[in-house]
């Protein structure tokens, strides 16, 4: 029996490559049509949508995903995370790795909601294709993803109208929060990619695409093959280019893909908590 008169559900995503923003808005929709409730979006991918804080209350449900980036939420959205306020809402973290792992990113994610003030009454790490590579985790979420991100919304509906507000915040894996994943190269040496950026080639016909989808606002506008900011290796820029004009030449950078394409070529598996 439900104790308090839930009026949303929010979508609300970090989403580059928008692998992030298809788990989490087949989560919210089919809540949504299980509860007969509207759905609102807030998608804070681009910087306009971290000019505010992301503001909830107890009347809403909020679906918030972002990529694993390093084995954790990426470290850039931190600052704006902490500004969220939850307000009682009812939260469901959710992570989307490229097929190697999620390591701390879904333990994260739920500290970070329970710190705003929402109770998370489930969660779940999901697989989308990596944003480094075309190889490592293609396709995903693909239609049998898809099948179990609808599924995990069904059981989440189904504890919401069993529950109301009488659920205790879900335990997951993965914590506690104490590092980043590092590239090492064949000998064990780490390898930096942090300052690494996409070089352009002569496919480029000046269409600004990239400059729209760089969620920092790195690309500039004058001169698309110049960087005003920083370069997280989202790999919207890459996969977003319809001319295929962006490209990696770093060697750590490559010899890093090429590593993970080699060592994670199985199929990772969802794992979820309700």
């Amino acid at each position: 029996m439900m104790n308090r008169v839930i009026k949303r559900v929010c979508s609300v995503y970090f989403s580059p490559t928008d692998t992030t923003k298809k788990v989490v808005s087949t989560i919210s929709e089919t809540l949504g049509n299980k509860l007969l409730l509207p759905v609102e979006v807030f998608d804070f991918t681009l910087p306009k949508g971290r000019e505010k804080p992301l503001k909830f209350n107890e009347n809403d449900i909020v679906v918030i995903g972002t990529p694993v980036y390093a084995g954790r939420v990426p470290n850039v959205l931190l600052k704006f995370l902490d500004t969220m306020e939850g307000e009682g809402a009812i939260s469901i973290p959710v992570v989307v790795f490229g097929n190697r792992n999620y390591d701390e990113a879904l333990f994260e994610l739920c500290e970070i909601c329970n710190k705003s003030g929402m109770k998370n009454i489930s969660a779940g790490g999901f697989v989308g294709e990596h944003a480094f590579s075309y190889i490592l985790g293609k396709g995903r979420p693909d239609k049998d993803d898809v099948d179990k991100i609808k599924k995990f919304a069904l059981l989440i509906s189904e504890k919401i109208e069993k529950t109301g507000d009488n659920f205790d915040n879900i335990v997951v894996d993965g914590g506690p929060v104490k590092k980043y994943y590092k590239p090492q190269d064949e000998f064990g040496n780490f390898i930096d990619i942090r300052k690494v950026k996409p070089k352009v080639n002569e496919n480029c016909n000046n269409c600004k695409k990239c400059v729209y989808v760089c969620p920092m606002g790195s690309i500039s506008i004058e001169n698309v093959r110049e960087y005003t900011g920083i370069c997280i290796k989202c790999g919207a820029c890459i996969k977003k280019c319809p001319k295929n004009a962006r490209y990696y030449d770093d060697e750590g950078y490559l010899y890093h893909k090429m590593d993970l394409e080699k060592s994670f070529e199985r199929r990772a598996e969802i794992k979820i908590f309700v």
